[in-house]
């Protein structure tokens, strides 16, 4: 679940299905008078748009039940509730949630509708406030794929590591300090410390100096766990490897960081 502010409105956005859908409930608080989601529901217009979209999406919509529901929408009398709206004819563009996030959420593309019904202005800035989410997850996305990246190159790191460096017949201790030792010839030439150095200046972070690295220098650290395990399979004295890892890290960084349009895609 995530949120986004707009108007001084909080709204909740959740994931249905991985479609993003979007928490009506919070989105009227946002409109003037006492209203309800069932009275932009009767909306004949509404009913339209809903019927349009769940026939293009949904393939399992009981179009025939929606057009009995459509047919009632200009009497007086006439009020519909979401859950029985879905119950009778099998929508997917709305849900009524129950629970600590509950409340009617609809798939983003009904609830900018519905943004509209609030306010033309109100669904210029919750559109706005969407597309920043979305810009968001979509850099932590990157992130996240560059640390498992780095993550796997980490264990050719480690296996060359194992099959060059670590004599038989030792402790899991001792083959520990190696790993540890290791590890840290990557991370002096990319951050400039070690693991240790880096702990004992940032007493309050949690995790390693790893997971507070950028993408680019996760993607720089990637290259040289790989760039590193040839260089111990090709029996290169580690402080030769530090050397030209560190003069690797150098290069790739001014490159990933240089103002080269398609390069900041990788920030």
């Amino acid at each position: 679940m995530a949120k986004i502010t707009v108007k001084d409105t909080e709204v909740n956005v959740i994931k249905v299905n991985s479609e993003d859908y979007i928490c009506l409930t919070d989105m009227l608080r946002a409109k003037d008078g006492d209203f309800f989601i069932t009275d932009w529901l009767r909306n004949r217009n509404t009913l339209e748009f809903i019927g349009i979209w769940e026939k293009v999406y949904n393939p399992d919509f009981n179009y025939g039940e929606f057009a009995t529901i459509r047919n009632q929408s200009g009497l007086n009398s006439f009020k519909i509730s979401v859950k029985e709206f879905v119950a009778r004819t099998n929508a997917i563009s709305l849900q009524a949630k129950a629970g600590r996030y509950g409340g009617t959420y609809a798939h983003k593309d009904i609830a900018f509708e519905f943004a509209m019904w609030i306010s033309p202005e109100f669904k210029v800035y919750i559109v706005k406030e969407f597309q920043r989410l979305k810009a968001v997850e979509q850099q932590a996305l990157g992130w996240s794929a560059k640390r498992e990246l780095s993550k796997i190159n980490y264990r050719i790191h480690t296996d060359a590591i194992k099959q060059n460096l670590i004599p038989i017949e030792v402790t899991n201790a001792q083959a520990n300090i190696i790993y540890a030792n290791e590890a840290d010839v990557l991370n002096v030439a990319m951050f400039g410390m070690t693991a240790k150095q880096w702990r004992e200046a940032n007493p309050d972070l949690k995790g390693n100096i790893r997971d507070y690295a950028s993408v680019n220098e996760l993607i720089c650290l990637s290259n040289m766990e790989s760039l590193n395990a040839v260089f111990i399979e090709q029996g290169l004295p580690q402080s030769e490897r530090l050397i030209k890892l560190n003069q690797i890290a150098i290069h790739q960084m001014s490159v990933l960081e240089s103002g080269d349009n398609d390069r900041k895609l990788l920030k």
